[in-house]
């Protein structure tokens, strides 16, 4: 009976571990089939992957991400641009700077657009990577046609505060695993699926497809702590008054990780700007995909045009 009892534990960890290594070992294959290029910088190392063709536009992404989550958060939102998705500060293969700031970030970001022969571009900026995106306007508004901000991290939102010192040790491969293979659900709650929603067979996929681009975390780690800590608090004191680019903001009053007011309030101190309200899809914009493109499209068109 003893040994018995003892053989379950052990076998079950066995397949935990051969679950978790093989799990890994996946996530790492869907990184490395991402085409990557890094470039040396002031900064140190940056690395960035371009996917399609047409009028460039550069994507912020953001937390838990890099450049293979920035591609799949947009790659039904903007299937006919060339899209320049940097992995921002200690995502993957870019280094994270000492005392790096998101002013730090933009000009790394600068630095991609010049490597790739770029004058200007349009920018967007996702959730956590709406910080670096809005510096990047700020700072250098000559390389900036057009700005869209969608699920944005913005002053005085929920997530714009420093996250708790103990935040940094939950954020990694083990925990996140075991909360996916244990609840895949909550694990979508976390990543800003609103409790309740109606998935369709489409937002199941992406959602998966989502949550397994966190992976692996470790490459990620830097960059989701410089987040929690650093960037995200820091745009509470943007002078949002003094963008001049245009600039449309995304984002659904049921988004349960960045509030919704934060991004009316933005939008009342952005001069020129556009505020689209999607009444549900939560964080991911779930089901919304195109009107979400069709606002960008004309938006973009319509300034264009002025």
């Amino acid at each position: 009976m003893i040994a018995a009892t003892v053989a379950v534990p052990v076998g079950a960890a066995a397949y935990g571990v051969f679950r978790y290594r093989r799990d890994q070992g996946e996530a790492q294959s869907r990184l490395d089939a991402v085409d990557r290029e890094v470039i040396s910088t002031r900064f140190g190392n940056v690395e960035f992957s371009v996917r399609g063709t047409g009028r460039p536009m550069l994507v912020s992404h953001g937390i838990f991400q890099g450049c293979d989550g920035a591609l799949l958060s947009v790659r039904d939102l903007m299937p006919e641009r060339r899209v320049i998705a940097p992995s921002r500060f200690g995502y993957l293969g870019s280094d994270l700077p000492p005392a790096a700031t998101p002013a730090d970030q933009a000009d790394a970001f600068i630095a991609v657009l010049d490597h790739l022969g770029l004058d200007r571009t349009d920018v967007v900026g996702i959730s956590a990577g709406a910080t670096a995106a809005l510096q990047l306007a700020l700072r250098h508004p000559s390389r900036v046609e057009h700005l869209v901000i969608i699920s944005g991290n913005l002053p005085h939102s929920t997530t714009a505060v420093a996250q708790p010192s103990w935040v940094r040790f939950l954020n990694r491969d083990i925990p996140i695993w075991t909360l996916r293979l244990l609840s895949r659900r909550l694990l979508a709650r976390m990543a800003g699926v609103p409790t309740g929603f109606h998935y369709s067979s489409g937002d199941e996929r992406f959602v998966s497809e989502f949550i397994d681009s966190y992976f692996p975390i470790a490459p990620r780690a830097e960059g989701i702590d410089f987040d929690a800590f650093v960037s995200n608090p820091a745009v509470n004191s943007y002078p949002l008054e003094q963008l001049t680019i245009p600039t449309l903001l995304i984002h659904a009053r049921d988004d349960p990780l960045v509030s919704y007011q934060a991004a009316a309030d933005a939008a009342s101190r952005l001069p020129g700007s556009v505020l689209v309200t999607l009444e549900s899809g939560g964080h991911l914009g779930l089901g919304q995909a195109q009107r979400i493109r069709a606002e960008i499209d004309t938006s973009l068109a319509e300034q264009l045009a002025v």
